[in-house]
């Protein structure tokens, strides 16, 4: 198996080493792709443009093709995430219980639209096409914990709570 020599990292940040050790156990070769942009993301917590060149390098593989691969599974995102995240289920049984009530009520408290972050950086507001919890539907995963059968009001309330500034007791 052809190994490349790898291309210097685009920064001394160590977490590099993460992403070069992935590519590195695929040998370099373009079917490492998937896996090295999850240890990126994982690593970084979003992919950013510079990132995706560098692999792309890496890999040897053009940019669109990474570009596409970023941007084609919803796992994957380009931009940093909030402090929090709140992810609106619009799988089938979900948006016949209610979910785009509850996307578009998310949507005017927060002044966001679907993966986009609130100014101040507090919560990311993002759609999936089915979370797996139909039983609970309408879902929406808060900060990776998933709620059903919750009002637009009620999931409203609890992501406000996430904005609301923290008082301290005396």
């Amino acid at each position: 198996m052809f190994q490349a020599k790898p291309i210097p990292a685009p920064s001394e940040d160590k977490r590099w080493r993460i992403v070069n050790a992935t590519m590195r156990r695929h040998g370099y070769q373009p079917s490492g792709l998937i896996e090295t942009l999850h240890t990126m993301q994982e690593t970084f917590g979003f992919l950013d443009v510079e990132g995706l060149r560098y692999v792309a390098r890496s890999l040897r593989v053009p940019l669109s093709q990474v570009y596409g691969a970023a941007t084609f599974y919803n796992l994957f995102k380009l931009k940093p995430a909030g402090e929090h995240t709140c992810i609106v289920c619009l799988g089938t049984a979900c948006y016949i219980k209610g979910a785009p009530a509850i996307l578009s009520s998310l949507q005017e408290a927060l002044q966001i639209k679907p993966d986009q972050t609130t100014p101040d950086k507090k919560v990311s507001l993002i759609v999936a096409r089915c979370v797996g919890a139909c039983g609970l539907a309408p879902v929406v995963v808060l900060d990776e914990e998933t709620h059903g059968k919750l009002s637009p009001e009620q999931v409203v309330q609890k992501v406000m709570a996430w904005r609301a500034p923290v008082t301290e007791e005396r």
